[in-house]
């Protein structure tokens, strides 16, 4: 089956500088696809390209099975984008901001109301339609902008930064709406700073670096894979000597930690079945047991390179 996006070999240069370096990657239908990297590695530059919104220098890229620079229109009718700054009218208010993106889609009159009003009021804002966006917060314009990509309900949704800089209330009702989105079967592509929003949202996450991709996974899987020594944490019901877990297969070593043990083993899965099986046998009763995986923060910072900044 055909991705949402496709993107082949995407490339961008500004002068002497390639922003974007034939980045090739696919988002499936259905999923949270998680965009991130340091500033100025190309996230931005990525997505404006997939978007139409700057022409590409070389690749290709489709979007919902359209070919971005041949069919723009057709694409652009079918995803909506929340980009980082505010993109709506300020002397307007935010009920005529919605009317005027209802006539640029073509929607019928009386769908626009009804969808206009139920995005304000999810997303806390019907109170104040009436209001000109030059009087609303950084928050309320961020939600505005929001409301204002879903109007015509989109297949697909673009986010560049959708909670940056913005209060808890907001973050927390943006995130809120955005697993309902995606639950009710909207893709959504994302690009966030956030490493604990990109943990908690995303299926998979690309992880750009200088222009390129340097690694595309589920979340869980990415943060094994950048360590070969698997880390596990366990506790028993009583004490017991380090060398009898030494020696049991899969684990390379155990050190005492308080009243834990910290294992390392090449193979995580047979460690644990290891240390599961011990513990039958000697009679004992397993009180904590967890895998010690590095954070996103570390993969992030361990493949961008950033960590040798620090």
């Amino acid at each position: 089956m055909p991705g949402v996006i496709e993107a082949a070999d995407l490339t961008k240069v500004f002068g002497a500088i390639t922003a974007v370096d034939r980045v090739s990657f696919e988002v499936r239908e259905g999923e949270i696809f998680g965009f991130l990297g340091p500033n100025g590695a190309g996230k931005t530059t990525t997505t404006r390209m997939l978007t139409g919104v700057i022409p590409m220098d070389g690749g290709s890229a489709r979007v919902l099975g359209h070919d971005i620079r041949r069919e723009p229109v057709q694409a652009k009718q079918r995803f909506g984008v929340v980009p980082e700054t505010s993109n709506a009218y300020v002397d307007l208010t935010a009920w005529q901001n919605l009317m005027l993106m209802g006539e640029l889609y073509g929607l019928d009159r009386n769908r626009a109301n009804e969808r206009s009003r139920d995005l304000l009021e999810t997303l806390g804002l019907y109170e104040r339609r009436d209001q000109k966006v030059q009087g609303y917060s950084k928050g309320m314009r961020q939600r505005l902008i929001l409301a204002l990509a879903l109007l015509h309900e989109p297949e697909l949704l673009f986010l560049d930064e959708p909670t940056s800089g913005l209060d808890v209330q907001s973050t927390q009702m943006i995130l809120v709406l955005l697993r309902a989105l995606n639950a009710d079967g909207t893709t959504i592509f994302l690009t966030t700073h956030n490493m604990e929003e990109a943990n908690r949202l995303c299926d998979r996450i690309g992880i750009i670096r200088s222009g390129r991709i340097v690694a595309i996974d589920a979340p869980e899987k990415l943060k094994t894979a950048i360590d070969r020594v698997h880390r596990i944490e366990v506790s028993f019901d009583r004490e017991i000597a380090g060398d009898l877990l030494s020696g049991l297969a899969g684990i390379t070593g155990a050190g005492r930690t308080g009243d834990k043990w910290q294992i390392t083993a090449e193979d995580q899965d047979t460690a644990i079945r290891s240390l599961v099986s011990f513990s039958r046998q000697e009679g004992l009763a397993i009180l904590t047991l967890n895998t010690l995986a590095p954070s996103l923060d570390e993969v992030f910072l361990r493949l961008t390179g950033e960590e040798e900044r620090l």
